[in-house]
């Protein structure tokens, strides 16, 4: 709970960074009792020492409440997160059906760089894998989105290394989502919102209750459904305005809207309904029985590209504008027992977690099937994704007397994970010749089943030799059925010079193991004009284009840090950082067969080894793929300041100031396969996504004033400069920047009663947007008559393309 408090003089001169997690109760609590806001919170994160509290953490740990996470507008996990920690950046907008499950990222690594946790389990990842080009190119973690925001009671967010405690994906840190475990009371919420400039209309509604449903139980419950609609901020579609397809195409004109027709960027539309209980019961006083069950449905449709009339003139004769779907069903199961035996804490869980995505396409068609019988489908079945985590573990740990200056802690344990990813084939119409239209189903080719097992092991001694000093050191073995070994460690040490002064330091390696969904995707990624083959590493297909399967990230990280408690109400943590990543795992650029600046005739070669019929009307084709392609190096400080101040009768202030510098660099390239040259693996634009396209520097500014009974939060996110390449055939590129924008969050809140609380309030105040997409490589798509000219603004802006949202939210604690 980083709640912060900065007298005027302080403010001043560390106004230049900041942060604002405090929760309402607690943060007068604090300032009645002259503390600093932070102190007392228990973190179960990067430590396995019980009864560690967060101002003793030896690693990076930042704590977000309740509150602070309900203070942002939208009930959205993600974006929650999003807008509290600068070194966390959320997706605005993605490709095909990324855009129907965004992700996030953390320090500028990949979303499956960062292990998710709900109360220190591993969270199953998504099964809809983010395929095409962009900074969460290859996404496939956690999707947050499927937690109850008001079933949360706080989150611990580990901004360091911790493979050696927690195994795969945890290169970048860790997430763990502490739910709430209330056994009387309850709370409802209900909000609305929409963007000021249209679209994005927002409804949504969550309950949480506690009860006691036998003595020295708890069962909290919570249900939430949010609905959110379309956006679209999109330019004119350079086909639909040119002379001749005026001429030839007259029916464009009575299409709703003419000329923008294609509303392909911009939010989907989905239907978020999710479910979460979290139970426990001591059957003795040293022995909990535990469950946690969390459940989910969502629906989201999202427009595609516009085709022009000469598609299906008989079925569209205005022309027509896909829509993929998504029906995805999430669920996940925890049970567990935790007691004591000879002295040890045991804890033994099993956790089950399935993501099943069912892909569709609406209002489309096939051509070629109406064609070659006269019919076609309007709705497809496009195929399914399925991905699925089984978790057993058993943990244990003991305090040892040794003559130090704290008992040695030693911490062990052994783990057994199953994971499996599956692609069911679309319908026979989606896949007939090129497919449905927008998103052709998976062909049998595509489909397939595969399951990996992983062993794991970890040790961990903790504890204080002198006074005043910590040290920490884990080590962990895992074997994986696919790629044999992997062997980790990590060294924390913590020294406390005096009350007010502690340096603390990390150093560990990592790895991150390829996800299923990384190893076997396959599908075809297709426009009006273009149509690219997504091909499996491990495929055949793969090898002739010089890929042959993928093989795990390693990394190494390095932290040191500075922990200043200059007088009791203020707080002050200043963290350096280096993560080198080996054989990191990416996205290649376009990889060209027909109709780019240049063209590798293998490219063709292996589009027909995979066995994928294009269409035959598109400009351009070729292929992605995953590899092993780069090593890269992170170098990053993390500064997180918070202060209370208390003014009488002017009110309580919480002030506070976080920032984050993060550069990555490619200090590699692996792999320049002879096969694909001239071109190469990694173009400009999948270079500068890992590089540049999100910002260097973030800084947030927060102050929580709390008079009376009103409540006003104030929070000013400033983000730096990031920036993109473009191409419109792979042989021009054009650089797009976002210069450094200054976002403004406010919220007005007002405590009616006990019970009751409304407010109102604001994301992006002044309703600032990126800049555009560089005019050169506009006017390069428009000659071309290429839709990629829709899209006229960065959309991999990290505050989104939308402007300003505007909200309204009541509330009611029972």
């Amino acid at each position: 709970m980083h709640k912060a408090t900065l007298k005027i003089g302080v403010a001043a001169v560390l106004s230049t960074l900041a942060f604002g997690v405090f929760a309402e109760d607690d943060v007068a609590a604090a300032a009645d009792a002259g503390a600093t806001p932070n102190v007392g919170a228990v973190i179960v994160t990067g430590t396995r020492t019980s009864g560690i509290k967060v101002e003793n953490s030896a690693s990076p740990i930042q704590v977000l409440d309740a509150a602070s996470l309900q203070r942002t507008g939208q009930p959205d996990l993600i974006q929650a997160l999003a807008q509290n920690l600068p070194s966390f950046t959320a997706q605005a907008f993605g490709g095909d059906t990324a855009n129907l499950t965004l992700s996030a990222r953390l320090r500028g690594l990949s979303p499956n760089n960062t292990l998710v946790l709900i109360n220190g389990k591993r969270r199953h990842g998504t099964s809809n894998l983010a395929v095409l080009g962009g900074p969460y190119q290859g996404g496939a973690a956690a999707d947050l989105n499927f937690i109850p925001v008001s079933a949360i009671d706080h989150i611990e967010v580990l901004q360091d290394g911790a493979a050696a405690q927690y195994g795969s994906d945890a290169i970048a840190g860790v997430v763990n989502i502490i739910l709430k475990s209330n056994n009387h009371g309850g709370t409802a919420t209900a909000n609305a919102g929409g963007y000021v400039d249209g679209g994005g209309r927002t409804l949504g509604a969550s309950a949480n209750i506690g009860t006691e449903p036998f003595a020295d139980a708890f069962l909290s419950l919570t249900a939430e459904s949010k609905y959110h609609g379309y956006s679209d901020r999109g330019g004119i579609d350079p086909r639909v305005i040119t002379p001749a397809n005026q001429a030839a195409y007259p029916g464009m004109f009575q299409q709703p809207g003419y000329p923008h027709v294609n509303h392909i960027s911009g939010d989907a539309q989905y239907h978020l309904s999710i479910f979460a209980a979290n139970f426990g019961w001591d059957i003795s006083p040293d022995t909990q029985l535990y469950a946690i069950a969390t459940a989910g449905r969502k629906e989201a449709r999202a427009f595609e590209n516009y085709r022009l009339p000469s598609r299906l003139p008989k079925i569209y004769p205005t022309g027509f504008s896909p829509k993929e779907t998504i029906r995805e069903e999430d669920m996940g199961l925890t049970a567990g027992l935790k007691g004591k035996a000879a002295g040890w804490n045991l804890d033994l869980s099993t956790t089950y977690g399935r993501d099943k995505s069912r892909i569709g396409v609406e209002d489309s068609g096939n051509v070629s099937l109406f064609n070659d019988t006269g019919y076609t489908p309007t709705v497809f079945k496009a195929g399914t994704f399925i991905a699925s985590q089984f978790t057993t573990t058993l943990e244990a740990s003991k305090e040892f007397d040794i003559g130090w200056s704290k008992p040695l802690n030693i911490a062990g344990g052994i783990e057994h994970r199953i994971d499996k990813y599956e692609i069911e084939a679309g319908d026979a119409a989606s896949r007939y010749k090129e497919g449905s239209q927008s998103y052709p189903g998976f062909s049998l080719t595509d489909a397939g089943s595969h399951r990996r097992t992983n062993q794991a092991a970890y040790i961990d001694f903790a504890g204080s030799p002198i006074t005043d000093l910590t040290v920490d050191l884990a080590g962990r073995y895992e074997h994986f059925s696919d790629f044999g070994n992997a062997k980790v460690g990590k060294l924390t040490s913590r020294y406390d010079f005096s009350p007010v002064v502690a340096l603390r330091g990390t150093f560990s390696n990592g790895f991150r193991a390829p996800t299923l969904a990384e190893s076997y995707y396959s599908a075809t990624n297709v426009g009006p004009t273009s149509a690219f083959v997504q091909l499996a590493p491990n495929s055949a297909g793969a090898k002739l284009v010089g890929v042959d399967g993928l093989k795990p990230e390693r990394s190494t990280n390095f932290s040191m840090g500075l922990v200043l408690n200059p007088v009791s109400n203020v707080a002050v943590t200043m963290d350096v950082y280096q993560i080198s990543i080996r054989d990191r795992i990416v996205g290649s650029g376009a990889l060209y067969g027909s109709g780019g600046g240049t063209n590798s005739p293998a490219v063709i070669a292996a589009i027909k080894a995979n066995g994928n019929v294009l269409d035959s009307t598109v400009s351009q084709t070729g292929i992605n793929i995953f590899s092993n392609a780069v090593n890269t190096r992170s170098r990053g400080l993390e500064f997180v300041t918070t202060v209370n101040s208390n003014y009488g009768t002017g009110g309580k202030v919480d002030w506070s100031i976080a920032a984050n510098y993060n550069k990555v660099e490619v200090t590699k390239i692996n792999q320049a396969p002879a096969q694909l040259l001239p071109q190469t693996l990694l173009d400009k634009t999948a270079i500068s996504d890992l590089e540049t396209a999100s910002p260097k520097m973030r800084v947030n500014l927060g102050a929580l004033w709390k008079i009376g009974n009103w409540t006003v939060n104030l929070r000013e996110a400033i983000y730096g400069k990031a920036s993109e390449y473009g191409s419109e055939d792979g042989s021009v590129y054009h650089l797009t920047e976002i210069k450094p924008k200054a976002i403004t969050d406010l919220e007005v809140g007002y405590k009616i009663s006990n019970a009751w609380s409304v407010a109102v309030g604001a994301n992006n105040l002044f309703n600032i947007y990126p800049n555009g997409v560089n005019p050169a490589l506009l006017a390069d798509q428009r000659a071309a008559g290429d839709n990629a000219a829709v899209h006229v603004l960065a959309t991999f802006s990290p505050f989104g393309i939308n402007g300003g949202y505007y909200y309204a939210r009541a509330n009611y604690k029972f």
